[in-house]
């Protein structure tokens, strides 16, 4: 969902350039081992962080790794910096970003866990390339994945969480955990689980959570 323009975002987000990075030439190297204190921490990253509820929540939480937040609408990126900046979150840094370029804002073999929450599911058949779990992205984490990293899901879309389990299925990936009500599992995933803003708002309602975890084969 698109949110309404804020004038004030998108002045914080071009004075802090250290902090986020602003449509970054994607023919450009970045230099990850300046933005972060130690950059072989662990690595993960979110692609579309929305106002970033997630992601800032999960960097405090985990001092010992780094993150990454991407986001492609200036205002929801400048939300989660001040966010940030506010609360001194070193370990994250963020990109106003399409999630279409990842592969070439990241080395290979680099990220340990992809994190992709309540994605836009683009129902129409004509907008297939654009979800996020199309083979086309899943050509992109591949690459940007350790060999032991994995990918994390959760929707409460049923149907881009049914077109993703085919997706991921037939690029022979292998599924780690699947569940069709997360909130609801009362297992290991849930009790670790972070929500999302929009994961508060559908689960409330008490709609169920779509979740998947899974790995490429190498």
């Amino acid at each position: 969902m698109r949110l309404r323009n804020k004038p004030w975002a998108q002045k914080l987000v071009v004075e802090h350039p250290e902090a986020i990075l602003n449509e970054p030439n994607p023919e450009e190297k970045i230099n990850w081992e300046e933005r972060f204190d130690d950059f072989s921490k662990p690595l993960a990253i979110e692609i579309g962080s929305g106002k970033g509820q997630f992601i800032t929540t999960l960097a405090k939480e985990h001092p010992e790794m780094n993150f990454i937040g991407v986001e492609l609408q200036t205002t929801a990126a400048g939300m989660i910096l001040r966010t940030k900046l506010e609360e001194k979150i070193d370990n994250l840094q963020l990109m106003c970003a399409d999630a279409a370029n990842i592969a070439m804002y990241l080395p290979e073999n680099s990220v340990d866990t992809v994190y992709l929450n309540f994605s836009d599911p683009w129902p129409k058949t004509r907008h297939e390339k654009r979800r996020l779990t199309y083979k086309s992205f899943l050509d992109k984490y591949k690459r940007i994945l350790k060999p032991d990293g994995h990918l994390e899901f959760k929707t409460d879309n049923q149907g881009l969480f049914e077109y993703s389990l085919v997706s991921l299925n037939n690029y022979g990936m292998k599924f780690d955990y699947v569940s069709l009500d997360l909130h609801n599992a009362n297992d290991e995933v849930f009790e670790r689980n972070v929500e999302t803003e929009y994961e508060h708002k559908f689960a409330a309602k008490g709609n169920p959570i779509y979740c998947l975890h899974a790995h490429f084969v190498q």
